[in-house]
């Protein structure tokens, strides 16, 4: 697979320097105003003191004037110096968590925006959407580049300014030997943007063995097969793959800026010795000479803050472009033409549907033709891999046919906004979720009007047989079921459901959907006992009498009721029949019912 362009050009440089300002100013305009007016007052401030202080010494030198105004201002100056920089930091925290609140929210709702599978499934979109995370986090380091830079501005102009009218020659040099070192900050700010990108691939396969090794989903199995050392070593590979690029980018840093902190050091001492030099031959005053002291060390210390606040904002406006360009994806499935889903009358049809995950893999679907009539229930049978799932994941339009057309009542699912399709079905997935929330929230996730209505979840638990489970629960359909962190005010320690259990709360999420057109049961008993099984078959059965419903099963007998019954062969439907028609020709069902039902009854 070729390596994805991980580049990012100037074009999204300047969008992501408007977007985050324009999310700044939204997150408190009188705020950053303010910010601004304080940190340009901080910047002046040390240069309005390095005046007063030649001022003063030139009086105090010359005896000449009277110097108490000078020195009441002169710690009025010391003051602003020492109490600005700590309120600055105070409004710019309270602007950056603002700010970050805000981004975050978007960023989670542009996810919402991308309706289908496809987009989480590409590693390149996995590390951009972690960077963009992070970036929603340093948005405050923006804030902090953007006051920097405003003040290292101020200072450098003032400092310049006050150097300027003591040497023009020795600004020029004090300014020759400096702006490489920005431009440097520049260049390494970019590259290393780059690395952080290159390097994420690592962080998330860290976080995976990281999540491995203290979770509880691996917990038994890592212990059981004493595979903990193998998965932690996986682990520190990929932290010393990530460090050791750190490590060359570092070596780097400390070559360049080294040799030109060296350069400016020398042009400091330099400048000093030409102050005091020229101090001894009468050129220059007392105060001249400590106004040329500052005004180097201003210079100095100005263009240091200006380059690490312009390197800095670069690096992180090179971040949150990873962050703009995940908000302003497009969805990764068109919207459709038809403003809603249309009810279910006729029936789905799959006409000639083709399907793969991406022009590198296999095909899974090879010409798929089938016919859900309404009200009636079909059945999809067929090997681990015949690609069942994947047409489940089709008829919610999860993805979109590679070709071909799945047809509702005769409109293409490509034309139905995916949300208004979703409204419309109902369905238990074979990889369904375990929440870490309250029995009644695992249940009204299913349908968000029924989270505070605790008749219809318990009728959904009622008819998923799960109801008397619940009820015999600590704190019965409140009851955590989770140990991993508490929820709400409850501090006590919540309970962890069986596999079967958790099915049938996943199949209660699902009815607690009344009223859909179209019912989808992805292996909804495949984690039950034989007599659970059979039990909720049987509810299963009755709530979707005279409904249309897609079922898929491994075990044959739980589907020999449907109305049709669909084999599907090498991406396929190689047999379409009823339980009895097939089991009279004879071909692939008739031969996986019979292994199933002599495994039944065969006597040891």
């Amino acid at each position: 697979m070729r390596e994805p362009d991980r580049r990012i050009g100037a074009d999204q440089v300047r969008a992501a320097a408007a977007a985050a300002a324009v999310l700044l100013w939204r997150s408190g305009r009188a705020r950053l105003a303010g910010l601004l007016v304080m940190t340009a007052a901080a910047a002046t401030a040390p240069i309005a003191t390095a005046w007063l202080t030649k001022l003063v010494l030139d009086r105090l030198v010359t005896r000449t004037g009277a110097v108490g105004g000078l020195a009441l201002a002169l710690v009025l100056a010391g003051l602003a110096v020492a109490a600005l920089p700590v309120v600055v930091h105070y409004v710019r925290a309270q602007i950056g968590r603002a700010a970050s609140t805000v981004a975050t929210d978007r960023l989670f709702d542009a996810l919402g925006r991308q309706v289908g599978l496809r987009t989480f499934e590409d590693p390149a979109y996995q590390d951009r959407l972690r960077l963009a995370q992070e970036s929603c986090g340093r948005v405050p380091e923006i804030v902090d580049g953007v006051g920097g830079t405003l003040s290292g501005t101020l200072s450098l102009a003032g400092f310049l300014g006050s150097l300027l009218l003591l040497s023009p020659a020795m600004t020029g040099v004090v300014l020759a030997a400096a702006v490489p070192a920005l431009l440097a900050e520049l260049l390494l700010a970019r590259r290393r943007a780059a690395v952080e990108w290159r390097i994420e691939r690592f962080a998330r396969r860290e976080f995976f063995y990281s999540q491995l090794l203290t979770g509880v989903a691996a917990a038994t199995e890592i212990r059981l097969f004493g595979i903990g050392a193998f998965l932690r070593a996986r682990m520190m590979d990929e932290r010393r793959s990530a460090n050791d690029a750190q490590r060359r980018m570092d070596e780097r840093e400390l070559w360049t800026m080294g040799g030109l902190t060296a350069l400016s050091a020398a042009v400091a001492g330099a400048g000093l010795w030409w102050a005091i030099t020229s101090a001894r031959d009468g050129s220059l005053s007392a105060g001249d000479v400590s106004m040329f002291v500052a005004a180097v060390a201003g210079v100095q210390a100005a263009l240091g803050t200006l380059a690490s606040a312009i390197a800095n904002g670069q690096a992180r406006l090179l971040s949150f472009a990873h962050y703009v360009a995940v908000v302003r994806a497009e969805p990764d499935l068109p919207s459709g033409s038809n403003g809603t889903a249309p009810a279910l009358r006729q029936g789905l049809e799959l006409r000639d549907v083709w399907f793969r995950y991406s022009d590198d893999h296999p095909w899974v679907l090879r010409g798929v033709d089938l016919t859900i009539p309404h009200g009636s229930a079909v059945a999809l049978v067929g090997l681990n891999g015949a690609g069942k799932s994947t047409l489940v994941k089709l008829l919610c339009r999860m993805y979109d046919p590679t070709r071909g057309r799945i047809l509702w009542d005769g409109v293409d699912l490509r034309d139905i906004p995916p949300s208004s399709l979703r409204e419309r079905i109902s369905a238990v997935f074979q990889d369904h979720m375990n929440y870490d929330m309250t029995a009644a929230e695992n249940i009204g996730l299913g349908e968000l009007s029924a989270m505070d209505d605790r008749a219809r979840v318990v009728a959904a638990a009622t008819r998923a047989g799960a109801h008397d489970r619940i009820a015999a629960l600590p704190r019965g359909y409140d009851t955590p079921l989770t140990r991993i962190f508490e929820i709400g005010e409850d501090t006590s320690t919540g309970v962890v459901l069986s596999g079967g259990q958790w099915q049938r709360l996943a199949l209660a999420r699902s009815l607690v959907r009344e009223g859909r057109d179209l019912m989808i049961l992805d292996e909804p008993s495949s984690g039950l006992d034989p007599e659970a099984e059979h039990e909720v078959h049987a509810r299963i059965r009755e709530h979707r009498q005279g409904r249309t419903s897609l079922l898929i099963s491994h075990r044959l007998s739980a589907v020999r009721d449907a109305d049709r019954i669909a084999v599907l062969e090498d991406g396929r439907i190689g047999e379409l029949g009823t339980h009895d028609t097939l089991l009279a020709d004879g071909r692939g069902y008739a031969r996986l019912f019979r292994l199933q039902a002599d495994g039944y009854q065969a006597v040891p």
